[in-house]
């Protein structure tokens, strides 16, 4: 080398005025060997200072060979151990044998060969897992939830040719847990997708109208039974709880004018109400008034042509009383006049024989004959008449006036 043929020794560095390279000298007291540089490690060494440690540590009597049986005996047992596993109660085991399916297990302590042999999976099967479309739901800064819009989600087209922004979620669970591992890649993906596509389809055959107001309850119910049967068609074994809109508004920059057009029908709507209730309170009582009208006219006529009839009948019967007995008839039907014509008045009846003869001036009772209220004195000859103790030639008080009967007719 370079530095010995310089006569130097103690390698690259010389051997200085200390000797022993760049450290100078020999730190353990002794020769310093000159010529030679830093020796590699002997691995050789290594391995039998490991080994004598290793027999130091094993119980007295045990060779190498007997030592290692045991450690590799409990290296068996450890493996072996590994195969224990626990089932929560909301979970149910599925062993799955070199990556295929094997059997399912139930909650609680199961065992299953060790791996590499057999491996284990444990989902969750009453958890209720949560898929939101339209939105995502975030923690906020301040330990609050920040909802973020998606847009190529939220927005639809509805049946009458409208955009609608919908917000909603799927809540579901696994039914089937073999189904759901093997049958699906990615089961909240799956989910999500055809809960989309679902709702797009629902949406699609639904006016503007109708999905804003009394139509949701619909849409949901429809776009869960189409959900379920897309997902029973996968084999997913997902089964749907509940599917629940949260929004269903017009898009952001429309939906002032929208509101406004919302308000004009309603206003309509309203108007229309109250003529429908005004025409039904008119109506029935006009209606009412026209049947009223049209019966008592007919109970008129049947009146009129009841008395007409009558009448007719009256008067026929008379004309053959007439015809049967003309005097009584004629005398009868005087009689009936006269009284039907004087029954109503005030008479004043004087006798004849008291006039002029006997001075006697008959009693004229002229300021009660106006009231109605004075006695009459019954003609001359009659009962009480005449010049008796009650006519007025005696000066007694006027009798009443003399009353025909009327003749009962033949």
């Amino acid at each position: 080398m370079f530095w010995k043929s310089q006569g130097g020794g103690g390698g690259p560095w010389g051997s200085g005025p200390r000797g022993g390279g760049p450290w100078g000298g020999n730190r353990g007291g002794g020769p310093s060997p000159r010529g030679r540089g830093p020796q590699p490690p002997d691995f050789e060494e290594l391995l039998r200072r490991s080994q004598d440690r290793f027999r130091r540590v094993l119980p007295g009597g045990f060779g190498t060979g007997t030592g290692l049986a045991i450690v590799v005996l409990g290296i068996l047992v450890i493996w072996l151990a590994s195969g224990f596993y626990r089932v929560l109660p909301d979970e149910v085991g599925v062993v799955l044998r070199f990556g295929s399916y094997n059997r399912t297990t139930q909650p609680g302590l199961n065992y299953h060969l060790p791996t590499p042999i057999e491996t284990v999976l444990r989902p969750s099967v009453t958890r209720v897992n949560r898929t939101e479309i339209g939105y995502r739901n975030a923690e906020g800064p301040g330990r609050g939830q920040v909802t973020r819009q998606v847009p190529e989600e939220a927005l639809m087209l509805t049946g009458d040719e409208n955009i609608v922004d919908i917000n909603f979620t799927v809540f579901w669970v696994i039914k089937d847990a073999q189904a759901y591992l093997f049958n699906i890649r990615d089961p909240e993906a799956t989910v999500k997708s055809a809960a989309e596509s679902a709702m797009r389809e629902v949406v699609g055959e639904t006016p503007i109208a109708q999905a804003l107001s009394e139509g949701r309850g619909k849409i949901e119910t429809d776009t869960q039974a189409l959900l379920q049967g897309i997902l029973n068609v996968y084999n997913a074994g997902i089964e749907l709880t509940q599917l629940q809109l949260l929004k269903v508004d017009p898009p952001a920059p429309v939906i002032d004018a929208f509101r406004d057009v919302q308000r004009a029908l309603a206003d309509r709507e309203r108007l229309r109400n109250e003529a429908e209730s005004y025409r039904n309170d008119i109506i029935p009582r006009a209606r009412g008034d026209a049947v009223r009208i049209k019966q008592e006219a007919d109970a008129y006529r049947q009146e009129i042509t009841a008395r007409s009839q009558g009448d007719a009948d009256r008067f026929l019967s008379v004309y053959n009383a007439f015809k049967a007995a003309q005097d009584v008839t004629l005398q009868r039907l005087y009689l009936e006049t006269m009284e039907e014509i004087l029954k109503n008045s005030n008479k004043v009846i004087i006798d004849k024989s008291a006039e002029g003869g006997n001075g006697v001036l008959p009693y004229l009772p002229l300021p009660t004959l106006g009231t109605g209220t004075a006695n009459i004195s019954p003609p001359a000859g009659a009962p009480g008449g005449g010049t008796g103790a009650g006519g007025p030639a005696s000066g007694g008080t006027p009798s009443p006036a003399l009353s025909v009967p009327p003749l009962r007719r033949q």
